[in-house]
């Protein structure tokens, strides 16, 4: 089965909770870019044509030792997408070839 591209929102909002967003790109992200603003706040930012999703430090003030783990983290898992994305590009190019 074949989806055309999309990205899904949704919220929860449960009694007693904190209010919860959820943003999934199933659509090409146009642009992932990583900047420090004038007042010394890195951000990073991924947009596609429906969403934009931006991340920065705790409270949009001073680099505390949670942001950077959380910098860790994004760096980590988005070096296994790229890891992956790779992988499957190349098993499905040599798939294509063989069936050729």
């Amino acid at each position: 089965m074949t989806h055309g591209p999309y990205t899904h929102v949704s919220m929860s909002i449960d009694p007693g909770e904190r209010l919860r967003i959820g943003i999934s790109f199933y659509a090409s992200i146009n642009r992932a870019r990583a900047r420090v603003l004038e007042s010394g706040r890195p951000y990073l930012v991924l947009e596609s044509d429906e969403a934009d999703v931006t991340v920065s430090t705790t409270g949009a003030g001073r680099v505390t030792a949670d942001d950077l783990d959380i910098a860790r983290q994004i760096f980590n898992a988005a070096a296994r997408y790229l890891a992956d994305c790779e992988r499957l590009h190349a098993e499905h190019a040599q798939a294509t070839e063989s069936a050729a």
